[in-house]
């Protein structure tokens, strides 16, 4: 065996927001017109060339281009293949798009500045990463418009640097992509869609291209006869392009598709074997002559170091098999990790060894391959020691973190533990005449905006520059003025704005043990929004309350009911990094009687309207519809188990976003919240669809008002919106309220569109009631 071609190290794509979140500042600092184009570009393409010059240094040969995107990858394919919608595109736009039509798209503008809506945005797959959804119509076309990707193949090469185009591939694409207008099957679209790739390909091939990575993460769905054709069809018709592609799924096993995979006329294959790890045989078994092997054995959606021991051990057979086709990579992009574990300074020291960052993961690859290849002197005997020696001290370090009377609580549960006491028509009859709310009754999803102000408030705290006394005194001052000004505005179900939270999952995790938290673990939610997800290391457990002092403070302040606000069980395992060493199921269950613990403190203070926040219930769902029931069964389990220790009269609330609901109604059903509230306005109420055939037992609050885009809805908006919900909805049983938190917008954008959201309510009230 040839040392140099041994094992290739490799990696699909890196994260792009910098380990500062250098990018999120630019853009905002761009969208506000402090800065220009020119100056966000030089921003973005100093953090290409530092990430590339770090994967260089790890030893990736051929370095992924085009997983950088301004906003989001989808998007920017979108742009690249011209199909923006006619409301984002100016006249003079019909061939070529540049960056503004991308923001316009994203962030709901016109190209005369007016308000125009944004374009839905949605989870990718089961990650929290969101995407911008193409909408594509029966006579949609297809051609090159954006050159960023082919500006950044020349930039890569500039530097001396091999690069790899990464793009998503034309049947993920179409699948991810929304009909608009008539319907019709999106696969006729593939033809003219294959043209369109053909093109970018040459266009590649003309740059010196050696290497490109077409990504179908669809492959991990159970795919129908048309869609496992389309894969086919795709790839017989690429395979002439005049370039190597190496064909990329994750996030789950596409075993089932295997004889279809092997088969196809692709020059590599990269597999995902952190979930799945049995895949592997079959599909070295079947592979290609000539053909590469990518084998993603380094987990890309979560902060723990590997164990690059276990992992050598289990792949050498294959990698001394294949004789020099192995690739060695994460197991999919790493946009999902934060940056570089090298700026953490406060870490305790036996967390800190149990954590590997994007930057670190490929350091691992490294590792990974002096373990393999000791023999042949790319290690040395002594580094390969030491590696083994510190996977020895991590999975000693985890075994540290037990807490047996989590353990002992957890295994002494029973069914009653799960159920409200009565059902919720009972509960409703007590709750109406508790709280006496009118037709439609108005509410908020419970964030108002962080400005300025408050977060430079709470890091001068956090600094130590000031008193928690002090620091609390200014915060109910705070809250005092969201209360009034919801009063002010009519708000029937008031909240008290949340200005003592950082994030509404890093906030309880603060508060709970078991779980620790980075200065600078920073992910990529959507376009500048990044959040820093906890790391639960350990069983999980409520030390003491977390929300009950700002609760009855906020409800002293009014005779209107002020809701309790809580995130709940499912929602802070998915946006937490969670253990490995454990089911989730365990976690889920662990973390939902720590949020009962303070349901039940919250309704003994007085609060007697509790929300319990699951926008990531979905999320969670395995790629594979016959995996769901076992997944939906514990996560709704999760949830009543929060919910359920409280008595009729305290009316439980829950909040759901970006969700398709029409394939979960059953188990949203099966929570059995008395009010769910969920996001509809970008989708102009078509998720309601998914109630037109079920009867959804409880009350409902489809959103009206789309918080992400900075636009101000007028009345006429939305009344027709909740008119549509009607249709499908008994009116009793709806609320009124905005789509998500209100955080991220400002009081000058949230007091016009809740004002217009109260006076719509008004008007229907009048015509309904």
């Amino acid at each position: 065996m040839q040392t140099s071609q041994a094992v290739q190290i490799a990696n699909l794509g890196f994260p792009r927001i910098g380990r500062q979140r250098e990018l999120k500042f630019a853009l905002e600092r761009y969208w506000r017109g402090e800065i220009t184009q020119l100056e966000l570009a030089r921003v973005a393409k100093v953090l290409r060339s530092t990430h590339w010059e770090w994967q260089a240094k790890a030893g990736v040969e051929l370095l992924p281009v085009g997983d950088f995107a301004y906003y989001d990858q989808v998007l920017t394919l979108s742009a690249t293949l011209n199909v923006i919608p006619d409301r984002h595109r100016g006249e003079a736009q019909e061939g070529s798009v540049d960056l503004d039509t991308l923001f316009r798209v994203a962030r709901g503008r016109a190209p005369t500045g007016e308000d125009a809506p944004a374009s839905e945005m949605t989870k990718f797959f089961n990650t929290n990463y969101h995407y911008i959804v193409p909408e594509l119509k029966a006579e949609q076309t297809f051609t090159i418009a954006y050159e960023q990707i082919f500006d950044e193949v020349c930039e890569a090469q500039a530097l001396g640097y091999r690069a790899k185009p990464v793009l998503l591939g034309p049947v993920s694409y179409l699948y991810l992509a929304k009909a608009v207008g008539s319907e019709f099957n999106k696969l006729t679209l593939l033809p003219d869609l294959l043209k369109a790739y053909g093109a970018i390909l040459a266009r590649f091939v003309a740059q010196g291209v050696e290497w490109v990575q077409l990504e179908e993460p669809v492959l991990a769905l159970e795919l129908d006869s048309d869609w496992q054709e389309a894969i086919a069809v795709t790839y017989a018709a690429l395979q002439d392009a005049g370039i190597k592609i190496l064909l990329a799924s994750y996030y789950g096993t596409i075993a089932h598709h295997q004889s279809l995979v092997s088969a196809l006329p692709v020059a590599g294959l990269h597999l995902d074997l952190v979930t799945a790890p049995e895949q592997l045989a079959d599909f070295a078994a079947h592979l290609q002559e000539e053909q590469v092997l990518s084998l993603g054995v380094i987990n890309g959606r979560n902060v723990w170091a590997a164990d690059i021991d276990s992992i050598a051990q289990r792949i050498k057979p294959v990698v001394n098999d294949l004789k020099g086709r192995v690739w060695i990579a994460p197991s999919c992009s790493l946009l999902h990790s934060p940056v570089d574990l090298d700026v953490e300074d406060e870490l305790a020291p036996a967390l800190r060894q149990q954590l590997s960052f994007a930057k670190q993961k490929l350091s691992e690859l490294t590792q990974l391959k002096t373990l393999l290849t000791t023999d042949q002197s790319f290690g040395t005997k002594a580094e390969a020691d030491a590696i083994r020696a510190a996977c020895i001290a991590r999975r000693n370090a985890r075994a540290e973190a037990a807490d047996k009377r989590v353990q002992e609580r957890v295994a002494a549960l029973s069914p009653a533990d799960y159920e409200r006491d009565s059902e919720f028509a009972a509960r409703q009859v007590r709750q109406q005449q508790k709280y006496r709310l009118p037709l439609l009754p108005t509410t908020t999803i419970g964030s108002f905006p962080q400005t300025p102000a408050i977060r430079g408030l709470r890091s001068r705290w956090r600094r130590g520059e000031i008193s928690e006394t002090f620091y609390k005194d200014q915060l109910r001052q705070v809250t005092k003025d969201t209360v009034d000004r919801q009063l002010k505005l009519g708000i029937d179900v008031l909240v008290h704005g949340e200005a003592e939270r950082n994030d509404m999952v890093e906030y309880f995790g603060e508060q709970l043990q078991g779980v620790g938290f980075t200065k600078f673990g920073w992910v990529q939610s959507y376009g500048s929004r990044c959040v820093k997800p906890p790391l639960i290391y350990g069983d999980l457990s409520r030390p003491g309350a977390m929300t009950v002092d700002w609760a009855r403070y906020a409800q002293s302040l009014t005779d209107r009911p002020v809701k309790g606000m809580l995130t709940g069980p499912v929602t802070i395992l998915h946006w937490s990094f969670a253990r490995e060493d454990i089911s989730r199921e365990q976690i889920a269950t662990q973390i939902g009687l720590a949020i009962r613990d303070e349901v039940i403190d919250l309704q003994n203070a007085g609060i007697g309207i509790i929300q319990i926040d699951e926008p990531a219930f979905r999320e969670g769902l395995p790629l594979k519809r016959s995996e769901w029931d076992t997944y939906l069964q514990w996560a709704v389990d999760a949830f009543k188990l929060s919910a359920a220790g409280v008595s009729d009269e305290t009316q439980i609330h829950t909040h759901m976003c970006y969700s398709e609901f029409n394939e979960t109604i059953e188990a949203i059903a099966a929570m059995d919240a008395d009010v769910i509230t969920i996001e509809t306005s970008r989708s102009r109420m078509e998720l309601l669809t998914a109630f037109e055939d079920f009867e959804y037992p409880n009350e409902i609050g489809p959103g009206v008002y789309d918080i992400h885009s900075p636009n101000t809805p007028t009345v006429d908006e939305m009344v027709t919106l909740i008119e549509k919900a009607a249709d499908k909805i008994p009116v009793r049983q709806l609320w009124v309220n905005p789509d998500c938190g209100l955080k991220t917008r400002t009081w000058e954008e949230v007091e016009p569109a809740l004002q217009n959201l109260v006076q719509a309510t008004k008007e229907l009230r009048r015509r309904l009631g």
